[in-house]
This record gives structure tokens, C-alpha cells and sequence, in this order.
């Protein structure tokens, strides 16, 4: 496999969309671009065919998919806001990927999903959603108990055209609604899941439930629980759980001793100060495991870092072959302090492997062999050689 990536800044969509497809297609050093994927930041939503045509008319590739997005980034630099296109494509050797456009219809019982191909069991799927017209969350569930263990990484459009419409790119054409994807085939993906939080406190299991709401914890409310935890914590760890209380959940419950990428990291809602209850964003069941978690941008630093080398360790002694990056459109300056900092990290510790990807408003990627919705989460796809 062989990848290349390109970014643009230029103000003329066509001529910006070109320029980053040719960066692209100089990386694949004369192989055919299997996959192309398109983000496209403000001039280029005024007219994104002009920016596919472009990018087709530069690389001609065999499948494309594409989003809006508020900012791009990669090959070590971030654009969070003004006109920007990033390109990323990729020569899949023995793979193939099939491209498609999925919809929801809803129905009295629910929804009809249509147009998501059926993947293969080795076979991983990214995917670029629509937020306002197509229920990631439910469509990631349905995958998780139809198709175990296939793996599904990317993130929801964060731009839409200036018309207001839904920008979703499918090869040619500019889709309004649903989502768009491609299914991998033959193609060895390592997801790479940063969720920017580090755990705190001990460790504790839910023994009463009801949806998402945590009714106790170790046999105690659950308002009393978590205070006598934060009570135990350092001065510094309070102020960081002052500042945003999260709660991790442990997903696959069989590990003796859990890591911090084990924990799928949720926001509390509420709480019931009379019966003691937390609401959290996700259903909860009686029995799992979780622990509070604290979010700042060491933790962000440090989780990412570790995530990526491990990445970097499964693909051998070469680097890999090339990155695709959705970011939480919460990171950037406004949580480090200073621009660049996910697509430098990604770029150093990935051996300057060619990345590109976009500020998300919602990173898809598995933890604990389940892909979900997250968010301040930075979602790496990671593609060996």
C-alpha cells in the first residue's frame, strides 16, 4: 500500500483542490489512487463539485469520499478555520474499497437503514455522517450486533454548503443527507482511539441502573460514591475534576486490569441530589466497572502520544503507509493553547507517514471492540505497509 496527502490554502476551490491532489498523487509515485478522501473548508462549500472536479481531474481516483468541514489538518499543520482543502489518497495494492451513500428512512417502528454494504468479517468501514440527517449512534450500535469486530473509524461533517444543505462527498456527486463511506477489503487498518482523558480515583462497579442513569455505585448512591472518590483525590486532580466530571465505563469487562484506553469516556448529565442518582451519555448496566476521568490538555498530550506509538510499534519496523485523522473540533488552540498540536504529534511519531483529516463535530472509532460516537477524542486510522 502506498499513500500521499496534500493540503491547499488557495482561495480558488478548483485551483486549491488541484494543487492538493497533485501533492497527493506525487506520493503515490505513479500507482493508480485506489481511494481518495476529500475535506473541504470554507470557499470550497459554496461549490464542492468544483472542488471534486478538481481533485478528479488531478488524480482520478477510483472511489472518493469527502466531507465539510469547519478546518482540516495533516502533514503536520492545522487549518481550524478560512478556506482549506486537504486530500488524502491511497494505492491499496491487493485491497479494494467500495464506496456508498447510506440513508435512514423513518418508519412507524423506527428506521430503515439503506445503501451500508455488507462487510466481510476481516473487512473496516470509515465513515462521514451528516448530523442533522442520519442517527450515527444507532446506525454504530446495529453494526456492533450484525458485524462484530469490524472495525469502523471517522467522524461527523462539521460544515455544511453555503445553502445550508448537507456536504457529504460521494466520487462525483455532493449528497445532501445520510452518509457516506467506503468498505476496506484486503486492507489492514489499525484503529488508534485517543479519548484525551486520564483516569482518576479508584476504580468502582455499578450495582443498580436504569438506561443511563446510575442509580448506585458500590451498594451507595451514586452522588455518594463519587463524592467520597473525589474527596480521596490530590488538590491538582480535584481542580481538574472541578473543571469537567467525566465518567469512564469499561466495555469489555474481561481484563483483569484495566488501561485507560479501556474506558469509554461519557459526560455526566446530572444528577438527583434526592434519590442520588447521575445521569451519564451512555446506557449503563449493573456490573460494569467504571471510574471517574479528568480532561486537560496533558492528559490530551500524553494519552494521544501513547496511543500513537503503540500504532507505530504494531506496523514493524517501517513506517506505516499512511494516516487518516478525525479530530474533535473541541481540540485545536482552544485546548492546547496553540495550533498544530494533533497533526504535529501525528506526523513525528508516525515517521512523517502522509496524514490528513479534519476537525470533526464527532469522531467515530472502536473501544473495547465496539466502534462509537465520541467527542474531544482524537480517532487515527492507521494503515501499515
Amino acid at each position: 500500500m502506498r499513500a500521499g496527502a496534500g493540503i491547499s490554502t488557495a482561495s480558488d476551490p478548483l485551483a486549491g483542490a488541484i494543487e492538493a491532489a497533485r501533492a497527493a498523487a506525487d506520493a503515490l509515485d505513479g500507482q493508480p489512487a485506489d481511494l481518495a478522501v476529500v475535506f473541504a473548508a470554507g470557499a470550497h462549500l459554496a461549490a464542492p463539485e468544483t472542488t471534486l472536479r478538481g481533485v478528479h481531474a488531478a488524480l482520478a481516483p477510483e472511489a472518493l469520499i469527502g466531507c465539510g468541514a469547519g478546518g482540516v489538518l495533516g502533514e503536520g499543520r492545522e487549518h481550524e478555520t478560512g478556506t482549506a482543502v486537504a486530500v488524502w489518497a491511497a494505492s491499496l495494492g491487493g485491497g479494494s474499497a467500495r464506496s456508498f451513500h447510506a440513508t435512514v428512512t423513518e418508519v412507524d417502528d423506527g428506521g430503515v437503514l439503506e445503501g451500508l454494504p455488507e462487510p466481510s468479517v476481516d473487512a473496516a468501514l470509515i465513515l462521514l455522517s451528516d448530523p442533522y440527517t442520519f442517527p450515527t449512534d444507532a446506525v454504530l450500535e446495529g453494526l456492533a450486533r450484525d458485524t462484530p469486530g469490524v472495525p469502523v473509524l471517522g467522524g461527523v461533517s462539521s460544515a455544511r454548503t453555503l445553502g445550508g444543505t448537507g456536504a457529504l462527498f460521494l466520487d462525483q456527486t455532493v449528497c445532501e443527507d445520510g452518509a457516506v463511506g467506503v468498505c476496506l477489503d484486503g486492507v489492514e487498518m489499525l484503529p488508534c482511539v485517543s479519548q484525551g482523558a486520564a483516569p482518576v480515583g479508584r476504580e468502582m462497579t455499578i450495582t443498580a441502573a436504569d438506561g443511563n442513569v446510575i442509580l448506585e455505585l458500590a451498594g451507595k448512591p451514586a452522588v455518594q460514591s463519587i463524592e467520597e472518590v473525589i474527596s480521596e483525590l490530590p488538590i491538582a486532580q480535584r481542580a481538574l475534576v472541578a473543571s469537567g466530571l467525566l465518567i469512564g465505563i469499561v466495555i469489555d469487562g474481561g481484563k483483569p486490569d484495566y488501561e485507560q484506553g479501556d474506558f469509554l469516556v461519557r459526560g455526566v448529565l446530572g444528577a438527583d441530589a434526592d434519590t442520588g442518582a447521575v445521569a451519564v451519555g451512555t446506557n449503563v448496566q449493573p456490573g460494569q466497572v467504571v471510574r471517574l476521568h479528568a480532561r486537560d490538555a496533558r492528559s490530551a498530550d500524553d494519552d494521544l502520544r501513547r496511543a500513537l506509538g503503540l500504532r507505530a510499534e504494531a506496523s514493524g519496523s517501517q513506517r506505516p503507509a499512511g494516516a487518516l485523522v478525525f479530530s474533535c473540533n473541541g481540540r485545536g488552540q482552544s485546548m492546547f493553547g496553540a495550533g498544530d498540536h494533533d497533526a504535529t504529534m501525528i506526523r513525528d511519531v508516525l515517521g512523517g507517514a502522509p496524514a490528513a483529516g479534519f476537525f470533526a463535530a464527532g469522531e467515530i472509532g472502536p473501544v473495547g471492540g465496539r466502534s462509537f460516537l465520541h467527542a474531544f477524542t482524537a480517532t487515527v486510522a492507521v494503515f501499515p505497509q
